[in-house]
């Protein structure tokens, strides 16, 4: 598939697990992927170098967004790299990063914790899409990725992660309606219990891994792959008349 050949676009969190799924397939896709990381500098040149082996064009941009000053570093990064590409545009912006300290009822969350999940979850996407609007193309797509637990209530009482990625929720649907009028669509990406480097470690309890497919109809654990097909259909010009909506991208958890 080309259908985002001459596109740029812009991933977050996207070094591994589900980001870099995602952003391997926008560019097979066509695009050219800007690859975002906090920290580890070194995932994302491997998912660059990945997507260059297969044939795409990727390049890696650095920045921690639990940092006030998070979202200016990004920018200045990525603009400078489009710039020496003669790239004035991005088309598609997803915002991937996300950070879930696991297992955090109230009783034990601190605000460390959860400042920091409101910082990377909340703060950062709001910000980064107010930074990049006069950049994104008329007709883009902004996606975000958001989570079965909006819907779920976490059988371990967490609640920091949910609560962040409902605020996530509004603020797409928000977006969608604001900025309508120049046809960029918004839309979310709800994820469910999805294998990645990120939840190997819980999948690997035998029982954990039984209760979760138990609570899903269609009998596995998603891949990361699972996501990103979703992701680029939203991103495509197939999904130009989809806005302001929530894909379940879950397998059916806990219908």
């Amino acid at each position: 598939m080309d259908n985002l050949t001459g596109k740029v676009a812009l991933v977050t969190g996207g070094s591994r697990g589900i980001g870099r799924a995602i952003a391997e397939r926008l560019a097979r896709n066509g695009a050219l992927v800007a690859v975002h990381y906090g920290s580890n500098e070194a995932a994302a040149a491997e998912t660059v170098a990945g997507i260059a082996a297969d044939g795409g064009k990727a390049f890696a941009v650095g920045a921690d967004l639990r940092a006030v000053e998070g979202v200016d570093v990004l920018v200045a990064a990525l603009e400078e790299e489009l710039r020496a590409r003669r790239k004035p545009a991005i088309d598609i912006l997803v915002h991937n990063a996300g950070l879930n300290f696991m297992a955090r009822p109230i009783e034990v969350l601190t605000v460390d914790e959860f400042d920091q999940m409101i910082a990377v979850n909340v703060r950062a996407p709001v910000f980064l899409t107010q930074r990049l609007l006069p950049r994104l193309s008329d007709g883009g797509r902004i996606v975000t990725i958001s989570s079965v637990a909006t819907r779920v209530a976490s059988s371990g009482g967490s609640i920091g992660y949910p609560l962040t990625k409902g605020a996530l929720d509004v603020f797409s649907r928000t977006l969608a309606k604001h900025l309508g009028a120049r046809g960029i669509t918004v839309n979310a990406v709800a994820v469910g219990f999805t294998r990645t480097d990120m939840t190997a470690e819980a999948l690997a309890d035998p029982v954990h891994l039984a209760r979760t497919i138990d609570q899903t109809a269609l009998g596995r654990v998603g891949r990361a792959q699972d996501i990103a097909d979703a992701v680029a259909f939203l991103a495509s010009e197939d999904a130009r008349w989809i806005t302001g909506t929530k894909l379940d991208v879950t397998g059916g958890v806990n219908l």
